[in-house]
């Protein structure tokens, strides 16, 4: 048990760090506009049928409260409904984040090396920081977090809902205390993400333009796009 614990730790870290996601509670019904809780869940349920892949550019900022700084890179992001999706960060410095079903690797042109980590049977728990709110449904936000709807906000001239989420596992809320997700209402995707972690108050945030919804995205946006002389590492948990 100690091992397996231990082995989430380590994949929530990696993902928390590149990205950043009590039964029986009832779910506040605070109002924003004309939309209450239940209906934003019930939308994003209708919304997930028909989701099938996203493209975007997407910027990261990592901040470090105690010390005041921040660090950001950019680059584009793509997500197929089939458990696909890749990150190419270009500025300031190159690297790519590759997940194909249970594999999720990260590779650093600089130091021509790829990190290979099985997600396996800590997949679900993964999606919920890798997929947050890009086709997932009312009804699965509700089986891993609290929700809290804090109303309507208008982001870069984006109409959005903004919902407080806090992760029902224990194991996620060692990692990240809570996310705030800022759907955006004409797509219904998210146009911000801000995970802060637990105990420091350092926060992750992570904004997202040029989105294209259902974009034809075919295989080859999925392929391993490293050298064959690349070293391969496969961190233990």
């Amino acid at each position: 048990m100690g091992l397996q614990v231990r082995g989430n730790v380590r994949i929530f870290t990696v993902v928390v760090a590149l990205l950043s996601a009590a039964v029986g509670c009832c779910l506040a019904r605070a109002q924003a506009g004309h939309w209450t809780l239940d209906t934003v869940l019930r939308q994003l349920d209708s919304e997930s049928r028909t989701f099938r892949s996203l493209t975007a550019d997407i910027e990261r900022t990592k901040v470090t409260v105690v010390v005041d700084d921040k660090s950001t890179e950019s680059g584009q992001i793509f997500v197929r409904r089939d458990d696909k999706m890749r990150i190419d960060f270009t500025k300031p410095d190159p690297r790519t984040i590759l997940r194909t079903g249970n594999d999720l690797f990260l590779y650093n042109p600089k130091a021509n090396q790829v990190e290979q980590y099985d997600l396996g049977k800590h997949r679900s728990l993964v999606d919920q920081f890798l997929l947050l709110g890009f086709g997932t449904s009312g009804a699965d936000l509700e089986k891993s977090y609290l929700i809290t709807l804090m109303g309507e906000e208008n982001l870069d001239d984006r109409k959005t809902v903004k919902l407080e989420l806090t992760p029902k596992s224990a194991d996620v809320r060692n990692q990240v205390s809570k996310i705030d997700i800022w759907v955006d209402e004409s797509t219904w995707l998210p146009a911000q993400q801000q995970f802060f972690e637990t105990g420091s108050g350092d926060y992750l945030l992570i904004r997202y333009s040029n989105i294209s919804r259902n974009a034809r995205l075919s295989d080859n946006e999925f392929k391993q796009r490293w050298p064959k002389n690349v070293t391969r590492v496969k961190p233990q948990g």
